[in-house]
């Protein structure tokens, strides 16, 4: 059984939530779990994941650590891998994740493998499964070496809800950074976080233009208390901005509910909502791809049943 070591992420000062999803991962894996949260007054946050399940907690607590940045914290990751020796590094596959684990991977000569969604023990070896070719295939995997490094899809582990009670540990660590951090621009108040939704109605280029995700699509939206999404024509069109895209090159989503309207259901679509818990397909041509994966399908005009189905929510809630 591995140890393993799992670098956190705070956003918005608070935990993100792909960090409880390495931490479900690992746990799955057995062995010790040691996690490393890097910021500034974050002792709060560092209990927070010590008692869910994240171990022995590591906080590097320092003003150069309040933004983010390659050099910086790649630095203190690196002094904390040091110091516990783990056979597997687990890191988010998210704009972040994406920029330190190779940068880690280079400075420790470590094997390292991206976007993966399972990992799994296999003859006394890991073994890593992700999604090639905009995920027409699974592709298994070992990493020679130790320690591995893998980074993991956002949304393909539920999160870890126990209540494991771990420790926190300082970590007197001084980042060294060659880059200077100068601004940081967030997308305007209401951001689109498709991720974090329980309810997403994602409308596809069978609704015929853009002004029909305003008239058709948004009253459901609104009934279901939801969050709109949509497919990769409807964003490459130019109808909604690139966040409301799901799939394998937009947001990877795992909803309790997912409503598929006007999307045929090319693969890179399905790759991104396929393991949502419930989904329901509304598409005229009964043959779309879209249905393969449904648990429920009305092969219909959507101009028609969309607006009823908005009424008869709106009529149910009162």
């Amino acid at each position: 059984m591995p140890k393993t070591l799992i670098v956190g992420e705070i956003q918005g000062g608070s935990l993100r939530e792909s960090t409880l999803e390495l931490v479900a991962l690992a746990r799955g894996l057995g062995g010790d779990v040691v996690s490393v949260l890097l910021g500034s007054g974050i002792g709060g946050t560092a209990e927070e994941l010590s008692n869910k399940g994240g171990g022995k907690v590591l906080a590097a607590d320092h003003a150069g650590l309040e933004q983010y940045s390659a050099d910086g914290y790649a630095s203190v990751i690196r002094q904390a891998i040091e110091q516990e020796s783990p056979d597997l590094i687990l890191i988010g596959n998210t704009p972040s994740g994406w920029d330190v684990a190779p940068k880690l991977a280079a400075a420790l000569d470590a094997g390292i493998i991206t976007d993966v969604f399972k990992i799994e023990e296999a003859g006394g070896d890991l073994l890593f499964t992700r999604r090639l070719f905009n995920g027409k295939f699974d592709g298994q995997f070992r990493v020679a070496g130790t320690p591995k490094i893998a980074t993991v899809q956002p949304g393909a582990i539920n999160a870890y809800e126990g209540s494991d009670a771990g420790s926190v540990e300082a970590l007197s660590a001084a980042p060294e950074s060659r880059t200077k951090f100068l601004e940081l621009r967030t997308a305007a108040a209401g951001g689109h976080d498709l991720t974090k939704a329980e309810i997403i109605v994602s409308g596809g280029r069978g609704l015929g233009k853009p002004e029909n995700f305003e008239a058709v699509l948004k009253p459901l939206v609104e009934a279901l208390g939801a969050q709109m999404g949509a497919s990769r024509p409807v964003v490459d069109a130019g109808w909604l901005p690139h966040e409301y895209q799901v799939g394998s090159s937009g947001q990877v989503v795992q909803p309790k509910l997912y409503i598929a309207v006007g999307i045929s259901g090319a693969i890179q679509h399905l790759v991104g909502m396929k393991n949502s818990n419930f989904i329901i397909a509304i598409n005229k041509d009964p043959d779309a791809p879209i249905f393969e994966v449904a648990d429920m399908g009305a092969a219909v005009d959507l101009f028609e049943l969309v607006p009823a189905l908005a009424k008869a929510v709106a009529a149910a809630k009162g």
